[in-house]
């Protein structure tokens, strides 16, 4: 399946569509960096990605397909989950009784073909095909899914009993039961959730509204409409969820939390439930936790440079606190989750207390508090001590007693990890004396605190462009650019010799939607390391503008300018960040 530099390069001369002197100039370049001459004169604009992929196509002998205004059946398309198609560019076209075309933009892409081949249990046979083309068969997945989420739901609707407002505070929990059990309002729940496992959604939110119900997902981290629904049917469909998640059916006045778990295609997921009494009826939130989510490394989580070399550093300690700290859903938990994955060696004994268990991990002990029997993170955390650990993780710290026996127990030569709700990594300083923790124990025991945020991900639906000089000032007084720069050429993202007006950075290509612009999303980070200068300055004050200011004296990138950085790699843009920073 390899290609020669050689015969590719042969192959563009008598192409015509790269010059000769642009050619021996991009294979110099190829000889002295070690890279792809394909992929240097993409780079250069001086062939599209597609002409480049029609010519490999030619070479190896695959089929090049196009796809563009084909209209591919849903049965097919759908053997392929979106989310495995948008990740690995791979689509399903046309299937026999004993194979499957499937469409690429890499064909040495072995693992997406190992997957689906595993999935459908056919033979796979891959085609090569171009952007536009995979672009147009994944909006496919959308248009068909919301083609067959609304004729269900349309189907189902109008077989529900209408329920007048006056009689609803009437039914007893028999009645919504039955509500619960009625076949289409199981079949409208069923499609509701596998609609948002599709979609690679975080959260469902039903909202019930003065004369509708209205259902949005959150999806890479902002909240999307995804049907609107008659108000009727907001009692049976909260019954639906309460029969599902254990709630009791007949308490509408009081919040309840709960949980339950299904199979999707062979991809377990769990969903955390929320139920809240609103003016015009019960609003329920349910965020979803993907139970075989694993295989993360902190490099595929936006780590880098410096800032993981302390990560790594603070890692070999066999006491002391890891502290990761943002708002909410701003990928703490998993970063904790990636470095135990990490630490989680035959020779340590790892506890976990937390509220919920977001993923479950092999030779790991994870342990759920229930605060309605008692059993909280301070009960749990004063057991976990008698267990014999060596590292412990706390879901949340939350108060202050909380806090005494984190702390206490990484005196006591344990390595615990936790999270912290603060906007900053400064900010987990004065928040932990807040919780009337005595700042000397704070310099003895905390290693490093890592500050987070999410920014959406660009895909391949890109372009590249150059900031203004009044930009560039512009950007200036918001973030050290002469640190950042460095970075960069440290970690040879740009050349030695770059300055900011030669620096692409990338934005959603014209006329490409946002949802088609953007998918998934990484962090950026701030890494504070307590170096000797921040614990005197935690010692004197605690103050976190003056832990800040050292630490950037130190070389630390602030989540702005880690953000900056990441929009030069083109993982995600300048705008975004700003969004992101900003909140």
């Amino acid at each position: 399946m390899h290609i020669e530099e050689s015969q590719l390069k042969n192959f563009i001369l008598d192409s015509g569509l790269v010059s000769r002197a642009d050619l021996e100039s991009a294979e110099k370049e190829a000889k002295e960096t070690a890279g792809n001459l394909g992929k240097i004169l993409v780079n250069k604009g001086k062939l599209t990605e597609d002409d480049l992929r029609r010519m490999q196509a030619y070479i190896l002998g695959i089929p090049f397909v196009d796809l563009k205004g084909e209209k591919l059946p849903f049965d097919v398309l759908s053997l392929i989950p979106e989310p495995i198609a948008r990740n690995h560019n791979i689509v399903a076209f046309k299937k026999t009784s004993d194979t499957l075309e499937v469409a690429m933009l890499d064909t040495e892409d072995l693992t997406a073909i190992d997957f689906v081949k595993k999935k459908v249990g056919l033979k796979i046979l891959p085609r090569l095909t171009d952007a536009d083309s995979m672009k147009s068969a994944i909006l496919q997945y959308q248009k068909s899914l919301k083609a067959e989420f609304g004729d269900l739901i349309a189907e189902d609707v109008g077989q529900i009993k209408s329920i007048p407002d006056d009689k609803l505070d009437d039914l007893n929990e028999s009645d919504l039961k039955k509500l619960a059990d009625d076949v289409p309002m199981i079949r409208i729940v069923d499609t509701l959730l596998k609609h948002a496992i599709l979609q690679n959604a975080s959260d469902i939110h039903i909202e019930p509204q003065e004369t509708q119900l209205l259902v949005r997902y959150r999806i890479d981290g902002l909240l999307h409409d995804a049907m609107i629904l008659p108000k009727n049917m907001a009692p049976s469909i909260a019954a639906r969820i309460k029969v599902l998640s254990g709630l009791k059916l007949d308490e509408k006045r009081l919040p309840q939390d709960g949980r339950f778990k299904i199979d999707s295609d062979g991809e377990k997921v769990s969903f955390r439930v929320s139920t809240l009494p609103t003016y015009y009826g019960e609003k329920i939130v349910m965020r979803l936790l993907r139970d075989a989510v694993s295989g993360f490394t902190l490099e595929g989580l936006a780590f880098h440079g410096s800032g993981l070399e302390r990560i790594h550093t603070a890692l070999k300690s066999t006491t002391g606190m890891i502290l990761a700290t943002g708002p909410t859903g701003s990928g703490k938990t998993t970063t904790l989750y990636t470095i135990l994955d990490i630490l989680n060696t035959p020779d340590v004994n790892i506890s976990t207390i937390e509220d919920p268990i977001e993923y479950q991990m092999k030779r790991i002990n994870q342990t759920q508090v229930r605060p309605e029997i008692g059993f909280s993170f301070v009960s749990g955390l004063r057991t976990l001590v008698r267990q014999d650990p060596d590292i412990i993780m706390v879901g949340e710290i939350r108060d202050n007693e909380t806090a005494s026996l984190a702390v206490n127990a990484s005196l006591t030569g344990h390595v615990v990890l936790s999270t912290l709700h603060t906007n900053s990594a400064a900010g987990a300083v004065p928040r932990l004396i807040d919780m009337k923790v005595e700042p000397f124990l704070i310099v003895s025991t905390v290693n490093i605190i890592v500050g987070q945020r999410l920014v959406r991900k660009l895909t391949d639906q890109k372009e590249k462009y150059f900031l203004t000089k009044a930009e560039i000032n512009t950007l200036g007084k918001s973030i050290n650019l002469d640190k950042v720069l460095n970075a960069l050429k440290e970690e040879k993202v740009v050349g030695k010799s770059d300055d900011w007006e030669k620096i692409p950075f990338w934005r959603v290509k014209e006329g490409v939607s946002p949802s088609e612009g953007f998918s998934g999303r990484a962090g950026i980070h701030e890494i504070l390391k307590v170096s000797p200068a921040i614990k005197e300055a935690i010692l004197k004050s605690g103050n976190a503008d003056e832990i800040q200011k050292i630490a950037e004296q130190e070389g630390m990138l602030t989540m702005f300018e880690d953000g900056i950085f990441q929009a030069v790699q083109g993982n995600t843009t300048i705008e975004e960040v700003l969004r992101v920073i900003s909140e």
